[in-house]
């Protein structure tokens, strides 16, 4: 069967994106930010997945405020950088696992999940962002992405608990795939920042560090807060924290901690990354 041996979790600034392709990570402004990954960069290296899940938001890149799905699966071959308005990021077209993510949809839609499928999906910086920290600027990323994209952009998104229960029904989903691989499940966006208001540039460390203490040892409680909350203490676009609980839902009831970063600030955002794994991958049937 299929095996979810490993999660992470990162932010997926657009200006990350940007510092990489023009070259800047040696800067002082950057440098710190990408010395948090190179822990991840040597671990990614030696613990290579055959499958990305990679849950992300789209930016109004591929659906628009007339279009807005809660859950949309990409099921293609391969999905290209989209063009942000100045043009595609220099990043290489992502290569997709349609067999896992025809899988994926019949199973998760059948226990009761609504999906949107994407045969044509062009995918942004909340997506590739994450790829480039990881796996740096390869001529071809070493490993096939499945994209779930989430609406955390336009209310009402889904809540922190119906992601949590996703992230478990796609463990169980991947465990009854016949094919032999190994998949990670990576979980992007947050962590507090305000992009606009009174409150632009709002950032709460004490928030973010209790939130990464909760995603590993207390997911059950984290699962039930309230959108309210997270606007009120990770700013209006912290809720992207909630893509995260998809993850730790995958990686089942215990794990292990294998690496934690977070720095301030990255562009005007906190940058939050953490690298799990399940505490017994093998048994993989458990929520």
């Amino acid at each position: 069967m299929a095996r979810i041996t490993a999660g992470l979790t990162t932010s997926h600034i657009p200006a990350i994106g940007a510092a990489i392709d023009l070259g800047k990570t040696e800067e002082p402004y950057w440098k710190p930010l990408f010395a948090g990954y190179e822990w991840t960069k040597a671990w990614a290296t030696e613990n290579l997945p055959d499958v990305v899940i990679l849950v992300y938001n789209d930016h109004a890149s591929a659906f628009t405020p007339e279009i807005v799905p809660t859950f949309a699966l990409g099921c293609a071959d391969e999905f290209p950088p989209a063009d942000e308005g100045y043009g595609a990021r220099p990043v290489p077209v992502v290569r997709g696992r349609p067999d896992l993510a025809a899988h994926l949809a019949q199973t998760l839609i059948l226990d009761e999940f609504d999906l949107t499928l994407m045969y044509k999906l062009d995918v942004d910086h909340g997506l590739t962002v994450p790829l480039s920290l990881v796996y740096g600027q390869p001529d071809e990323w070493p490993v096939q992405v499945i994209p779930l994209a989430v609406n955390v952009v336009q209310y009402p998104p889904p809540t922190g608990h119906r992601c949590y229960r996703l992230g478990q029904a796609i463990r169980r989903a991947t465990a009854s795939f016949g094919e032999d691989l190994t998949v990670h499940v990576w979980g992007t966006g947050g962590m507090s920042h305000q992009l606009q208001g009174p409150r632009a540039g709002f950032i709460n460390k004490e928030f973010d560090t209790a939130f990464l203490d909760r995603l590993v040892k207390d997911p059950d409680g984290l699962a039930r807060m309230p959108h309210i909350e997270y606007v009120r203490e990770a700013g209006s676009e912290g809720i992207e924290l909630v893509m995260w609980l998809i993850m730790r839902g995958a990686l089942g009831r215990d794990v292990e901690e294998l690496h934690r970063f977070y720095h301030v600030p990255g562009s005007n955002t906190a940058v939050g990354h953490i690298v799990l794994r399940p505490a017994d991958p093998s048994r993989q049937e458990e929520n």
